[in-house]
């Protein structure tokens, strides 16, 4: 007889993208966890075909989204298309924000047209359903089993959660809990209160990113972002940063903040002149909405505001709306010699506008490159992230060499993802240890690394768990 709760995956299994997990309470019960696009390395072969949704969605009554980033909804206007029409479980403030991910996400890869577009988020808006954090919401009951979900903060992005499902099985009592963690965040990210470790699961779903990896504390990745930023002051360049739209520009625009308000308390007129270019549309409008979004920030962000400081609207920033001006920017920047930082996406260089300051810029050694986050295998980040600039470092770019010659720095503790002893920490912390842990969300290496410390760490507590590595 088959035990109930089953797990089955179909994304973010072998690399970090495509994350998509589904839950079967029962034989016709079943709920999606994400459904995000393949990424880098991830995606391969054609588009449409590989993000079409072949598993039967028939039994599926929901789905449940851990946070907003396009790796974990991406895939929303298949999942649509492929005839679902339940409801779409999240947190309050990515339902804020689900809808400009989306609308972009079309854009880019379906179509230009605005009224189809609209009728598309019209149909999302009514099958969104946010729900508040810490609170249970029954969203299944039959006559054998009746499913409960609860949404704890994850400390990613505005918005991130973690998922606590409690399922009971009628006929015989039993109850069985398990955890999706998304991405789970850094502790001392700026903005957002750290995750707190849930009171226990059965079974747990954990992502392990940077499951072999450990991050600079935030004293240190603060200082190295200084020292980076004072070498555009000093050799009047320009500091280029490939930044997600969401989460990591915001995290970042606080840090800038943060520094030039410090030079300009210090009387340093390099920093009080140094301009901060966000170059994104996108980008422009999630900074907005976090803006709006101030209740959910953490004490230190709010005790900023209430100092009479702007945290992500300060003297000095600068959005770049259209593409002329974006074409414009490039062009100023490379020419004039005018110390800035740019944040731009794609956060792996894949695409977007960033590129372009990549090709005009990355011959020219007063310029920097700073990498704050996770660079897929296959992405260009990933590419310049291995190179060593010189007289023989080259990139292809859009199939045009480009010379390296700037440096490439990659500051670690700015992800926005748990590290090794993180991911650690979010387990050891339970009250009791989980039967089984179930590892995704990692490139092999990462995920192998983790399982290896979490076997460690559960035969030190004398705790009996099996640990998986989904196929």
């Amino acid at each position: 007889m088959r035990q109930y709760p089953e797990f089955e995956h179909h994304g973010a299994v072998t690399g970090v993208t495509g994350s998509c997990h589904r839950y079967l309470a029962a034989p016709d019960l079943h709920f999606l966890v994400d459904c995000g696009l393949f990424q880098g390395r991830d995606a391969q072969g054609d588009a449409l075909t590989q993000h079409q949704i072949e598993f039967d969605i028939s039994a599926v009554r929901a789905l449940l989204v851990t946070h907003v980033h396009i790796d974990h909804i991406g895939r929303l206007p298949y999942l649509l298309a492929a005839g679902f029409t339940g409801p779409i479980y999240c947190s309050e403030p990515s339902a804020r924000l689900l809808p400009l991910v989306i609308e972009d996400a079309l854009k880019v890869g379906f179509t230009g047209d605005a009224a189809l577009i609209q009728r598309f988020l019209d149909t999302v808006g009514q099958q969104l359903a946010p729900l508040p954090y810490q609170q249970w919401r029954s969203i299944a009951d039959t006559p054998d089993v009746e499913v409960a979900m609860r949404l704890q903060r994850a400390g990613h992005i505005l918005g991130s959660a973690y998922i606590e499902l409690e399922t009971h099985y009628k006929t015989d009592g039993r109850r069985h809990r398990t955890v999706y963690s998304g991405d789970l965040g850094a502790p001392h990210a700026p903005l957002l209160p750290a995750p707190e470790p849930p009171e226990r699961a059965d079974t747990l779903v954990i992502e392990s990113t940077y499951g072999n990896r450990l991050h600079e504390n935030r004293e240190t990745r603060r200082q190295r972002l200084k020292d980076v930023l004072g070498h555009a002051l000093q050799n009047r360049g320009t500091v280029m940063i490939p930044a997600f739209s969401i989460g990591r520009t915001q995290e970042l625009l606080y840090e800038l903040e943060s520094l030039v308000h410090e030079g300009k308390q210090a009387g340093d007129a390099d920093w009080a002149d140094l301009q901060v270019i966000v170059d994104s549309p996108l980008a422009a409008r999630f900074t907005a909405v976090y803006r709006e979004l101030k209740p959910f920030w953490d004490a230190e962000a709010l005790g900023r505001v209430h100092a009479g400081r702007h945290p992500l609207d300060f003297d000095g920033l600068y959005t770049v709306d259209s593409h002329e001006e974006h074409l414009q920017t490039v062009a100023y920047l490379a020419k004039t010699r005018q110390p800035a930082v740019v944040i731009a996406a794609s956060g792996m260089a894949a695409g977007g506008r960033i590129v372009n300051y990549l090709k005009a810029m990355l011959p020219d050694p007063v310029h920097d490159v700073l990498f704050v986050g996770y660079q897929a295998s296959g992405t260009l980040g990933r590419q310049l992230q291995r190179l060593s600039p010189g007289p023989d470092a080259v990139v292809s770019i859009d199939g045009e060499q480009v010379a390296v010659r700037c440096p490439i720095t990659s500051i670690g503790g700015y992800s926005a993802h748990a590290d090794q002893q993180d991911l650690l920490d979010f387990v050891s912390g339970m009250q009791q240890w989980p039967e089984q842990i179930r590892i995704v969300h990692g490139e092999r290496r990462a995920r192998e690394t983790l399982r290896d410390e979490f076997a460690a760490l559960a035969a030190k507590a004398g705790a009996a768990v099996e640990i998986v590595l989904p196929a």
